[in-house]
C-alpha cells in the first residue's frame, strides 16, 4: 500500500504530513505504521510491504490539519479501506484543502 497527498489548495504535493496506518483487529485497532510525507507528497516506503500483508479492515488517518496550520476546519482525516489478496497493489492517494478532501484507488 502506498499513498500520494496533494495539496489542491496550493496545487501542489503536501509535503510533512503525517500519516498512519492502522488494522481493524478484535480488541480495537492496531498502529501498523506512521510515515511523513516527502518533497513529493509521498511516503519514502510503502505503507504496507506484500510480505506483511494481512487481508481486512484498514484505516489511514491524514494529520492535515498541522499541515495547513489550522486554517480551515479539517484536522485528521480517516480513509477506511478493505484490502483483499489477489487485488494487486493498493494506492490510496489523498487531495485536500483546508475544507475539503477526495481520494480514490489509484495504481
Amino acid at each position: 500500500m502506498s499513498t500520494h497527498v496533494l495539496d489542491t489548495a496550493e496545487g501542489r504535493p503536501a509535503a510533512g504530513v503525517r500519516v498512519e496506518l492502522f488494522r481493524a483487529a478484535p480488541g480495537g485497532p492496531v498502529k501498523v505504521t506512521e510515515a511523513l510525507t516527502n518533497a513529493d507528497g509521498r511516503t519514502d516506503a510503502p505503507l504496507l510491504t506484500p510480505e506483511s500483508f494481512v487481508a481486512g479492515r484498514y484505516e489511514l488517518r491524514f494529520h492535515v490539519g498541522a499541515y495547513f496550520g489550522g486554517v480551515g476546519f479539517l484536522d485528521v482525516v480517516p480513509i477506511a479501506v478493505k484490502l483483499e489478496a489477489g487485488q494487486g497493489h493498493y494506492h490510496v492517494p489523498l487531495l485536500c484543502s483546508p475544507w475539503s478532501y477526495a481520494t480514490y484507488r489509484g495504481s
